[in-house]
């Protein structure tokens, strides 16, 4: 199940797929993966996340439109943690992901360019709140569960978000360092005139993997 930007999709085994490397302009994904660790270290309600076993990665919009998805989390575990699941009598697992040291993946976070980076930067901070609290408070590859038909946010998605503004407005008081976030203001043309190109890590979307 990705939980998109402001939604969501999902995801195991017998495969498995390593995360590509690569170097050198602004690495957006490096960057992210930062204000992440610090958010998780100021804000107690996200202590409950391990970024070592979350994969950040970007993918390229086609339009350069504002509307759609700005951002996804993936889980790579079914409801509870379970790495397998039943459906229509057949049972099913998630593609697995690896890290370069062959630590695996809970969670796949993906950003989507320059989309996200035209957002205005209060949006782009909110964003990415918005994705690290649908991480599972037992962190166990599933997602932050509600009850009711609408698990990903809950009867009200303006209560979710509401306390996505609480999360964003803790971090900002605990006094991050400015330069954590500095590549958020501005817009996706400003980074490649400051920087030159803007690059990362493209993290492949694990497939269903029928298990006998």
């Amino acid at each position: 199940m990705a939980l998109a930007g402001r939604q969501s999709s999902a995801g195991r085994d017998t495969q498995s797929t390593r995360i590509p490397r690569r170097t050198a302009g602004l690495d957006f994904t490096l960057h992210v993966r930062r204000l992440c660790e610090d958010m998780i270290a100021r804000v107690e309600r996200l202590a409950h996340i391990d970024m070592s076993r979350v994969a950040v990665g970007f993918s390229q919009t086609r339009k350069t439109t504002g509307h759609g998805m700005y951002a996804s989390l993936t889980p790579m575990r079914f409801a509870g943690g379970q790495t397998h699941t039943v459906r229509r009598g057949r049972r099913w697992g998630v593609q697995r992901l690896h890290d370069a040291t062959g630590r695996e993946m809970l969670y796949i976070v993906n950003f989507y360019l320059p989309r996200f980076l035209n957002l205005e930067f209060r949006e782009k901070l909110t964003t990415v709140v918005h994705e690290l609290w649908h991480v599972g408070p037992k962190f166990d590859g599933d997602v932050r569960r509600f009850a009711g038909r609408c698990f990903a946010h809950g009867s009200s998605q303006k209560r979710y978000d509401a306390t996505v503004d609480v999360l964003v407005d803790r971090w900002l008081a605990a006094g991050p360092p400015d330069a954590l976030y500095t590549f958020l203001r501005g817009g996706f043309r400003d980074l490649i005139a400051r920087h030159g190109r803007v690059y990362g890590r493209k993290v492949p979307a694990p497939k269903l993997i029928a298990v006998r």
